[in-house]
């Protein structure tokens, strides 16, 4: 037997198989027959399998193609071709049959692989196999994973084998015993009952000789695969100056499956012929990452190890080393994987650009993303000189301590001036803050908190003008890579929060011209971005009613119905009174049409209207019931 977890087949076809063919016993050759045993369902189809591997057996004209072709195995698709043919008489072997090549056993050597694989009872395909050995003394090799086996065994039929063991545990009135966990009793009860694992040693015992565990040079056969691309001189060059490389990530992903080794180089090809073609100028070592971060993802998501969704929330590099240098634990759970990923694969080794979402994205997806890949790229060439950040970007992106001391007084002074001319955004002069009032904590910079307290909130009454509302504040202020800042920052967490809800109507207002602007000329327009952008949010505050009448009012009498049926339709929806702010101007839009259609002569358009003003009295009063609910619970 041949056990080991990868590259024993391999091993067989290009060193054990060679071996023994070019061996002779009494004059004649080794012959050696080889089947997979990945999927046999019945033992007949191994006997079918030996039938058509062995040559002397063979149809004459094939055996004559396969010597003119230099063929020495027949493919699986030629398997069955061959078969359904024999079946149907499509061909025929007008010689005699040599009734001694049925007889002939001593130059024979079977090769079984894929044990584990089969779809057959181990313990029924070896006792199959144990007829040539014990019987016809064939000498047999058999290539197998024992890991993959004993997991078999154990994990087969599970349902089925608890029950009966919780069935004769409570027949032997085991089950109301407190003198072991219940699990812990069932597993035994299973392994004593189940024991496949004993039957299989027995088997083994009697039939297996010699057992040889292969455990493959890796760096060797790694130097083999590197070989394939030897046509692509830049990329051979730069692989093979970079094998330590290939090999140390190989060893850490802590699998040896060269397959996925060999998929992952085949993207990273793809992925170092786009950037020599389109970026030549990118660094040696940004490249070296790339390399390390393609091979790296590619374990990680093709072995299980994790769900592809880990990956795909991350948009960018920033955000990847603000998961890594935050000290709390992010919502969605990505920072304690993250951190383990990047100090696994990334162990001494430095670069600032360490996560490459148009690689993430293509092995993931299988599709390279162009833009994606120029938007990263241009985004390399902009930051990835560590020297032409930001200083508020390297302190919030970089773990601080990494900062040399000599530099460390100019990124202070930069940043303060930044904050001072309101140059940076405002949630990121919240997590500065945090930063510094826990500097000043630690004597590391001479300033006093209340006065610097003043010029943050001073620089955030300039940035807020040309910042974007926050929605996700928890989750930002949950990448500070600091802890016990809660204290300091009451102040300029009160006046953020001030600030981001004036950010949130001003994002309203906003909202509210762009699609009230559809009516009545773009309806369609309108209905899209009322259903996608408004049926959760009190947009009606943050228009004003007489505006707003002018254009309903103007708008064709089958408007009229549709925006006043989707206004009830999203009251309905509105469980928790989150539009509640519209209760005022949806009054005053109330009044502005009673008071156009009072004393009027009915029309079509009237009626609607009225309709319309009916409509909003039931809104209106839904939420007068609510607020006084609301102040007699108060």
């Amino acid at each position: 037997m041949v056990n080991g977890d990868h590259g024993k087949t391999h091993f067989w076809n290009n060193k054990i198989k060679k071996k023994i063919e070019s061996m002779q016993l009494n004059g004649k050759r080794f012959t050696t027959i080889y089947m997979s045993l990945y999927g046999i369902s019945n033992l007949e189809e191994i006997s079918k399998k030996i039938f058509i591997e062995t040559t002397q057996l063979m149809d004459k004209n094939l055996r004559k193609f396969m010597d003119s072709n230099g063929q020495t195995t027949i493919p699986e698709y030629a398997k069955t071709g061959i078969d359904m043919a024999n079946l149907f008489g499509v061909t025929k072997n007008g010689d005699k049959v040599d009734y001694s090549d049925f007889f002939s056993t001593d130059d024979k050597v079977l090769c079984f692989d894929d044990l584990e694989r089969a779809n057959v009872d181990v313990i029924d395909i070896l006792g199959y196999i144990n007829n040539f050995v014990e019987h016809d003394h064939i000498k047999t090799i058999i290539i197998c994973n024992e890991k993959e086996l004993s997991t078999k065994f154990k994990s087969s039929n599970l349902e089925m084998k608890t029950f009966i063991a919780t069935y004769l545990l409570d027949k032997q009135n085991e089950l109301d015993k407190n003198d072991k966990p219940m699990v812990e009793k069932i597993q035994e009860k299973i392994e004593h009952v189940f024991d496949k694992a004993n039957d299989y040693e027995r088997i083994k015992e009697k039939l297996i000789g010699e057992t040889f565990e292969y455990a493959p040079k890796f760096d060797y056969i790694i130097n083999g695969i590197l070989m394939r691309y030897e046509k692509n001189p830049q990329l051979i060059r730069f692989l093979r100056e970079n094998t330590g490389l290939i090999i140390s990530t190989f060893n850490r992903s802590g699998t040896r499956n060269l397959r996925i080794l060999k998929h992952a180089l085949n993207d990273f090809e793809k992925i170092f012929d786009m950037v020599y073609k389109s970026y030549q100028n990118t660094s040696n070592r940004v490249i070296q990452t790339m390399l390390i971060f393609t091979i790296a993802v590619s374990f990680e998501i093709k072995t299980g190890k994790i769900v592809k969704e880990k990956f795909r929330n991350i948009k960018d590099n920033e955000e990847y080393k603000s998961i890594l240098v935050s000290s709390r634990v992010l919502m969605d759970n990505r920072q304690f994987y993250i951190k383990e990923f990047d100090n696994n694969y990334y162990y001494n080794f430095k670069s600032e650009y360490r996560f490459f979402k148009f690689i993430e994205y293509y092995v993931r997806t299988r599709i390279f993303d162009s833009k994606l890949f120029k938007e990263n790229m241009e985004s390399i060439r902009n930051t990835v000189d560590i020297e032409s950040l930001p200083a508020y970007r390297r302190l919030l992106t970089e773990e601080y301590w990494k900062i040399p001391d000599d530099q460390f007084p100019d990124l202070i002074d930069e940043i303060i001036a930044n904050v001072k001319d309101g140059k940076i955004k405002l949630i990121e002069i919240v997590k500065l803050y945090a930063y510094f009032s826990y500097f000043v904590r630690k004597d590391l910079i001479a300033y006093n908190l209340r006065v610097l307290e003043k010029i943050f909130i001073g620089g955030m009454n300039k940035s807020w003008l040309n910042s974007e509302y926050c929605p996700n504040v928890e989750e930002e202020l949950g990448k500070i890579a600091i802890e016990d800042v809660v204290d300091d920052m009451k102040e300029v967490l009160e006046h953020f929060n001030i600030l981001n809800s004036r950010l949130l109507e001003k994002q309203y207002i906003e909202t509210a011209n762009n699609v009230f602007k559809c009516i009545p000329m773009k309806m369609e327009a309108f209905y899209d971005k009322f259903d996608k952008e408004c049926m959760d949010i009190p947009i009606f505050k943050y228009y004003d009613p007489y505006q707003m009448f002018q254009r309903i009012s103007c708008g064709s009498n089958e408007d009229i119905v549709r925006i006043k049926e989707k206004l009830m339709i999203r009251a309905e929806r509105d469980k928790n009174k989150i539009l509640y702010p519209e209760i005022e101007n949806l009054t005053t839009l109330k009044q502005i049409i009673d008071d156009y259609i009072k004393g009027k002569a009915p029309t079509i358009k009237l009626v609607m209207l009225e309709d319309f003003s009916n409509e909003l009295s039931i809104i209106l009063e839904k939420y007068k019931d609510n607020n006084i609910e609301q102040e007699e619970n108060i």
